[in-house]
């Protein structure tokens, strides 16, 4: 099985709705990992996804990181050096940019209570995070690749929805 070549602090990198807050709560789940969102520990609770100062960001993440036992989804590249520093395997999501946005969409309009949502948050449609998706995303896309191939840890790089539906039945995952 590939996630136990992972080890017990797991980050899962991807664009914006490729699947990696689901990924990580499933993770957590089956294997009794806490998951930690970055966009929960980035964002002030209780807003429309406005972002703690910089310092406290880092301070939450840090601290984050000393747990013994974790799965970590985000990006936020500034404090990847920090976390891959202490993680013990990487996940890589790359699903296609129209698959993220849909999926984005979905969560937007239909999804009230979704893994790693903001506590207290308004998700909806925002043409913001739409442009962010289908215009600035791909750019970071080829980044991550190219991190990704440059880490020393295990890792695993799931590039489609197909290969990250093989990934959760060969692992016996549930969304």
């Amino acid at each position: 099985m590939i996630l136990d070549t992972l080890g017990c602090r797991i980050c899962i990198m991807g664009p914006s709705g490729s699947g990696k807050s689901t990924l990580a709560t499933a993770i957590g789940r089956s294997r009794g990992l806490p998951p930690v969102y970055l966009d929960q520990l980035y964002h002030r609770p209780d807003t429309n996804w406005q972002p703690r100062p910089a310092e406290e960001f880092t301070a939450l993440h840090d601290e984050a990181l000393l747990g013994a036992r974790w799965v970590m989804d985000g990006n936020y590249s500034r404090l990847l050096p920090q976390r891959l520093a202490r993680a013990t395997g990487v996940i890589l999501l790359d699903v296609p940019v129209m698959t993220s946005l849909l999926r984005y969409l979905r969560r937007a309009w239909f999804e009230r209570d979704r893994h790693g949502g903001l506590e207290g948050g308004r998700d909806g449609a925002r043409w913001a995070m739409i442009h962010h998706i289908a215009v600035v995303a791909p750019h970071s896309r080829r980044r991550y690749a190219e991190m990704f191939g440059g880490i020393g840890l295990p890792k695993v790089s799931l590039v489609t929805s197909q290969e990250l539906a093989r990934f959760y039945r060969l692992e016996g995952l549930d969304r």
